[in-house]
């Protein structure tokens, strides 16, 4: 048995975040000592695994909690996931390292931008969620994915980046207007096309993602001008009713 202190220690999160995962439910104590502290033992420390493995997946808590409490829970399949998705990571920082090198060898007059680019580790973060989030979108997406070459799938993604530069061509009108409207239902169109049903459901919880901070929005934004997430979301939010 571990103290919360001790496990604070030994895998860098704070004791805070540790009350908080005990406060919703997600790591509860093994055991309390007669003085009220908390104990850990090995099996809640595995458990304490596979809820950061999905911290990096930028999972929400509660999503986590459902998942790893559901008896369809499979954790080799999640630790693949995260193998993958340092993977990326780790290449992401490689890129940026060399670039930085070059920088300092040959002057800032090194106009690449390309390092800087984390579509991959986004793309690959979205289908990982959309695996446990939504289990029949996620298996049509795989029958829609399978024989597609890396030349497709740049394509695929290159016409949703235009897509969301239209938007940002038009995001000076109302979000309501049919000029908004209409492009809504082309990304709809769109994703349901080339990847999975895109309900009206699903589409309102994409547009909330997408204005939502992080790579998506910044992503978002490069392709369509700052300010372009936001607008897509609230596109989105007029057309799905909300």
């Amino acid at each position: 048995m571990r103290t919360v202190n001790e496990v604070s220690k030994l895998t860098g999160i704070s004791v805070r975040t540790l009350h908080h995962y005990d406060a919703v439910g997600l790591l509860k104590p093994t055991a309390f000592t007669q003085a009220g502290y908390r104990l850990y033992d090995d099996t809640a420390l595995e458990r304490l695994q596979q809820i950061l493995l999905f911290r990096e997946l930028e999972f929400p808590l509660k999503d986590i909690k459902k998942i790893i409490e559901s008896p369809d829970f499979d954790r080799g399949r999640a630790l693949e996931q995260q193998i993958e998705l340092l993977t990326l990571k780790k290449e992401h920082l490689e890129n940026l390292i060399d670039l930085a090198r070059e920088i300092k060898k040959n002057g800032a007059n090194t106009m690449d931008f390309k390092a800087f680019d984390k579509s991959k580790i986004d793309k690959y973060a979205a289908e990982a969620k959309a695996a446990y989030g939504e289990t029949a979108e996620y298996r049509e997406f795989e029958e829609k994915s399978k024989g597609r070459t890396n030349e497709e799938t740049a394509g695929l993604n290159m016409r949703l980046m235009s897509l969301f530069a239209e938007f940002g061509a038009i995001k000076g009108v109302s979000p309501e207007s049919e000029e908004a409207q209409n492009k809504v239902k082309e990304l709809q169109d769109f994703i349901s096309d080339n990847f999975y049903t895109c309900s009206d459901e699903i589409l309102y919880s994409l547009g909330i993602m997408y204005a939502g901070g992080g790579e998506f929005t910044e992503n978002i934004d490069k392709a369509g001008g700052e300010g372009t997430a936001e607008f897509v979301c609230r596109a989105i939010a007029a057309y799905c009713g909300k």
